[in-house]
């Protein structure tokens, strides 16, 4: 009898466990219950104590948000004519609704797949030198002098400081029949002419000069996230035995991978959006056969030909797409890596 009680005991004590636990699975249930009925005031109660504890900082916030919401949201009403033939005499809400009849115009225009080709050339073009900020980041933070990398961190950020007018001015200079890379151009093929007159050339002058000018200022983002990852990581991979590549390849990269997908998909979802300024500036005669792209095409049919409906109907449609981008190349990058803007 003693036997079977010593042996009744524990399972009389698991049952006591478990007949309690099932007490308080069923309490907190309930609790769940009552909680989810009155989630919503308690929810809000929160948010009037929340807003009366740091009302002095939405106060300092309400001021950007007046004006974001004023000169960024407000002028997005204008895109109603997109789908109206807009008189500025009748305004938006005089002028005649025609629904898609500007979208149907844009997509049946005889160089619309021309006007396709040459954006996405340029901006995929583009896109293959996304690295290149990466590898000056990491090529920088590999520098120890501190006086040699500050002297070469401000000489390549100098070249993002420049307009658009005198940087083009530049590039005109430097490919015209006079510049330097003419006269290696001449070295090489016997032939002396302006590099810009070329179509050929268009996509590299443009892509490449952009590279010049912007890559230094692009190292600022990853070299914030370089700072970022962690010396004793560093440090026990050098214990390790392992150089600076190998730092490089196995912890730099691998932590800074993320600001690199989001970056990334930054970037392809501007993919129909090649910037207007420098493309008109180094657009002649002889080259539009390349340089010929959306943006451009916008200005003349819009600013010089006075179609605001049309042209805001194809401004619409290039955003569209740039949206769709976006969203597809996040999704990717999600399934991918984990990672993504959302």
């Amino acid at each position: 009898m003693v036997h079977y009680l010593s042996e009744a005991a524990p399972r009389l004590r698991d049952c006591q466990t478990y007949r309690t636990a099932l007490g308080k699975e069923s309490f907190n249930l309930e609790t769940t219950v009552s909680k989810k009925e009155t989630g919503g005031e308690d929810g809000l109660k929160r948010l009037q104590i929340h807003l009366k504890k740091y009302w002095q900082l939405y106060l300092l916030l309400l001021p950007a948000f007046i004006y974001v919401l004023i000169f960024s949201y407000g002028p997005m009403y204008g895109i109603v004519i997109a789908f109206k033939d807009f008189k500025p005499k009748l305004g938006y809400l005089g002028s005649k609704w025609v629904g898609v009849e500007y979208f149907k115009r844009f997509l049946t225009y005889p160089d619309f797949w021309k006007l396709i080709r040459n954006t996405l050339s340029i901006s995929l073009y583009t896109l293959l030198t996304f690295p290149c900020a990466i590898i000056l980041a990491l090529l920088f933070n590999e520098l120890r002098g501190v006086f040699f990398k500050k002297t070469v961190q401000m000489v390549t950020y100098a070249p993002y400081f420049l307009s658009s007018v005198v940087m083009c001015s530049l590039v005109i200079l430097m490919v015209g029949r006079e510049g330097p890379l003419s006269g290696l151009y001449e070295m090489i093929t016997g032939e002396n002419v302006d590099l810009l007159t070329k179509p050929g050339y268009f996509s590299s002058i443009y892509v490449w000069s952009g590279v010049w000018q912007s890559t230094g200022w692009g190292t600022i983002i990853y070299l914030a996230a370089l700072a970022g990852v962690s010396p004793e990581l560093i440090e026990s991979a050098r214990i390790d035995g392992a150089g600076r590549l190998q730092i490089i390849r196995h912890v730099n990269i691998p932590c800074i991978l993320p600001t690199i997908i989001i970056m990334f998909i930054m970037s392809t979802g501007n993919i129909l959006t090649v910037g207007f300024e420098k493309i008109f500036l180094l657009q002649n005669d002889l080259n539009l056969e390349t340089s010929r792209v959306i943006s451009t095409y916008t200005y003349e049919i819009g600013l010089l030909g006075g179609q605001f409906s049309y042209s805001t109907a194809i401004g619409l449609f290039n955003n569209v797409i740039n949206v769709i981008m976006l969203f597809i190349s996040n999704k990717i990058a999600k399934k991918v890596s984990g990672i993504g803007l959302w």
